[in-house]
């Protein structure tokens, strides 16, 4: 499935959902990705100060990968009405 994020509190909101969806804890999650669960509960609260380093760990713990392509018609708020 793809996703669409054009903010820090998207992704956050992203990687929660497929979290949960694969019944993972904020912990363990954050055992794969070599985290922190503090950090992962940042990440997921969409905190701008995120390195991208932390969220491509996050992402790989997933077995998710970042693509970035050219920005549909739209703006985020319409996004964040999926959400």
């Amino acid at each position: 499935m793809d996703y669409i994020a054009r903010t820090p509190k998207q992704i956050g909101e992203i990687i929660r959902r497929v979290r949960r969806g694969r019944d993972l804890s904020q912990g363990e999650l954050g055992s794969k990705a070599g985290l922190r669960q503090e950090t992962l509960s940042k990440i997921e609260n969409g905190n701008p100060a995120t390195r991208i380093e932390s969220i491509c760990d996050v992402l790989a713990g997933l077995g998710l990968e970042l693509v970035v392509r050219e920005r549909s018609k739209g703006d985020a708020d319409d996004i964040e009405d999926i959400f």
